[in-house]
This record gives C-alpha cells, sequence and structure tokens, in this order.
C-alpha cells in the first residue's frame, strides 16, 4: 500500500474525481493537507507519494517526479497573486504565505531576477491577511483568493502571469512527486486515474461545485489551471530551480 497526500484545494478537484470514479487497483492511503504539509509529509518520510510544492524539491534527499500530471497555469492563474493597497513600485514590505512554498518562493525569485525592487519579504501568521495595508502587500494563494475584489485590495498581481511575462514560459506549482522508487505498474495506474479526472472536468464540478461569489469554477479549472507536465512545464521548472539558487 502506498500513502499519498493530495493539496486540498480547489485546483485537485478533477484529480480527486479521477480517484472517485477511477479508481486504483492498488490499495492507497489517501490524505488531504495544505501544500506546505504535503511538503513535510513528503520530506519526513511520512508518506510515499505526494502533490508538492517544485520548491521542496531541492530540500529532498532523493525525488521522482512519477506523473504526466501538475498543477501548473501558462500565464494568469488567477488564485496565487500578490494584493495590495499600493502600487508594486510603491510596496516596502510584502507578507509570504505560510501555505506554500512554491508561491512564496516565486514571489521572491521574481523580486531577485525581474522586479529588482528593495522589498523586505515577512513570514506570515493565521490571520495575515488583514494585514495588508500602507506599503505592504501579501501574497495570499489558493481558495482563500476566490471571490477577492479591488474593492478590497485594489492591486492585484498574478505572480503565474508575471513569470509569463519575464521568461515566456509557464510554470509549474506543484508535481506529484515520490521519495522512493515506484513500482512502473503502479504509476501507469495512477496516470490513469488521474488523466480520467482530467477528461471529465464538467462532472467533477458538478459533484463538487464552488459557489464563491464572483468565482467561475469551470473557468478556472479548464482555462486558469494547467495539469499536463509537458516539455514546457519541464523547462520552465529547470529554469525556476536555477533561478532559486542564484
Amino acid at each position: 500500500m502506498y500513502s499519498i497526500s493530495i493539496v486540498n484545494y480547489y485546483n485537485t478537484t478533477p484529480f480527486v474525481y479521477g480517484l472517485k470514479h477511477h479508481p486504483l487497483q492498488t490499495p492507497v492511503n489517501l490524505e488531504y493537507d495544505i501544500p506546505s504539509t504535503c511538503a513535510q509529509k513528503l520530506k519526513h518520510g511520512k508518506v510515499d507519494i505526494g502533490l508538492v510544492p517544485v520548491a521542496i524539491l531541492p530540500e529532498l534527499e532523493s525525488y521522482h517526479i512519477i506523473t504526466d500530471y501538475c498543477i501548473g497555469a501558462n500565464g494568469k492563474v488567477d488564485s496565487v497573486k500578490l494584493f495590495s493597497h499600493k502600487p508594486l513600485e510603491e510596496l516596502t514590505h510584502i507578507i509570504l504565505d505560510y501555505q506554500s512554498k512554491s508561491s512564496i518562493t516565486l514571489v521572491q525569485v521574481l523580486n531577485r531576477h525581474f522586479w529588482k525592487k528593495n522589498i523586505q519579504f515577512i513570514p506570515a501568521e493565521e490571520g495575515f491577511e488583514t494585514k495588508i495595508n500602507g506599503t505592504t502587500g501579501a501574497v495570499i494563494i489558493g481558495d482563500r483568493t476566490f471571490g477577492l475584489t479591488t474593492a478590497e485590495h485594489p492591486y492585484h498581481y498574478d505572480l503565474a502571469e508575471e513569470w509569463k511575462k519575464y521568461t515566456g514560459l509557464p510554470f509549474v506549482f506543484a508535481c506529484w512527486v515520490s521519495n522512493k522508487k515506484i513500482d512502473d505498474a503502479f504509476i501507469a495506474e495512477f496516470n490513469e486515474t488521474l488523466k480520467y479526472g482530467i477528461h471529465h472536468i464538467k462532472e467533477a464540478v458538478m459533484e463538487s461545485p464552488n459557489h464563491t461569489k464572483g468565482f467561475d469554477a469551470l473557468k478556472y479549472l479548464q482555462n486558469k489551471i494547467s495539469y499536463t507536465f509537458d516539455d514546457k512545464k519541464k523547462e520552465a521548472l529547470e529554469l525556476f530551480l536555477k533561478l532559486m539558487k542564484s
């Protein structure tokens, strides 16, 4: 039996649908976690496979990206944003969401290599969303971004869109990663399950609707999240890991 940690954000709805309706023949223990918890469980050997933020990869003793699917975006993603009351040029501080290492690393990579602003980054604590004010912005990710408006935070910077603007590449937020060699037969089976979910997004939304005001669940999953871990995303991941080090 394999233990698997999956992110409990709405963007994994197609994966969850696949696991429900095209179930694995191999028994698994499925755990639902925020991205940072997925990463820590995989890092410390508490699970065999995790849908983990890619920024954790350099911290793993060894790792294997085992599927053809990921959580990615080819341009605007709408659920990983820098929110502020002032334009980027005027920001002095950015609070970093504690739920995903990839997103907070991405904003720091963007600043170090492309924006080149004099910004101080602050680790977030519970309730940090209320600290956005003046020249202090914050990175907020996942389902908590749904429905946030310019009335609340006049400036929104989509981090996947910013990455695409400067690199011309899509971005990979999370991949299915194992901390040990996984049986090839299981990998093939797991890929088919994920593929089934990706090919049934409409049905997944009907089964698990999201009624947040101003949020179009089908548009988000079909047009904003890009699930295929293709060659361009592999190139983007390689570049991101390189820029993390420099």
